[in-house]
């Protein structure tokens, strides 16, 4: 597994921003995370070593993790991106966007029906931004197509939404001020994740934990550790 960010800085565009970890580390750094720029990074996929091989291995490459590889800011820079991307049939590019409406204006011109090796996840929070993302996420021409609820905001229902979906990913909000995630809205995707046999994964608990009506504060550090033990992942039977 590699990451690659080309640029860095992000902007706040919906509600699961408020606390969003960027923003925060930033901060603490004093740095402005509106100002949108080009990494170190930026050619990483296509950098070799002396001997010619690429410094970056085959497998999975999580892209953008530090801001949205649909920003309107990077639409100067992402055909260049899209370029080292074909050029690595051997790598996988995954990269989230809550900009899903952006897509088919960041797409290059071969693009037709997706890149075999590109995976898109589009990022919800709640049952508003659910309906409008995920209506124009089930129309795009997206060859892999997944669905991250992190944070989980509320009880939504996306059943409807998992058509031509690989993968759905459920977690919470860690921060001091983070919204409380409540663990039978967890339970309730996977449902719907079930009946469409769909791959569903419980990626971390929230700071703020309820279960059965009690709540809970959970560390940091124990997020994923306590979703990992909840045992709940389901993987469709071939």
């Amino acid at each position: 597994m590699a990451m690659w960010n080309p640029w860095r800085g992000c902007k706040k565009c919906s509600e699961g921003c408020l606390h969003c970890y960027i923003h925060k580390g930033d901060a603490k750094r004093n740095i402005d995370t509106a100002d949108i720029v080009k990494t170190k990074d930026f050619s990483k996929p296509t950098e070799t070593l002396k001997n010619g091989s690429y410094k970056m291995r085959s497998g999975l490459v999580y892209t953008c993790f530090s801001t949205d590889f649909l920003i309107e800011e990077a639409d100067d820079w992402r055909d260049e991106c899209w370029k080292m991307i074909r050029s690595r049939s051997d790598c996988t590019f995954l990269f989230l966007t809550k900009r899903i409406d952006r897509f088919l204006q960041c797409i290059p011109d071969d693009w037709q029906d997706g890149y075999d090796n590109v995976v898109v996840c589009c990022t919800i929070e709640n049952q508003r931004n659910a309906d409008h993302r995920l209506s124009i996420f089930s129309r795009l021409p997206i060859k892999h197509k997944c669905i991250t609820a992190q944070p989980l905001l509320e009880k939504i229902n996306i059943e409807k939404y998992l058509d031509d979906i690989e993968l759905v990913v459920v977690g919470g909000e860690s921060d001091h001020y983070a919204r409380p995630l409540d663990y039978a809205w967890v339970l309730d995707i996977r449902e719907q994740c079930i009946r469409k046999n769909i791959s569903f994964e419980f990626r971390q608990c929230g700071t703020h934990f309820i279960k059965d009506g009690r709540k809970y504060k959970l560390q940091t550090k124990d997020l994923c550790k306590q979703a990992k033990l909840a045992n709940i992942d389901f993987n469709p039977k071939i």
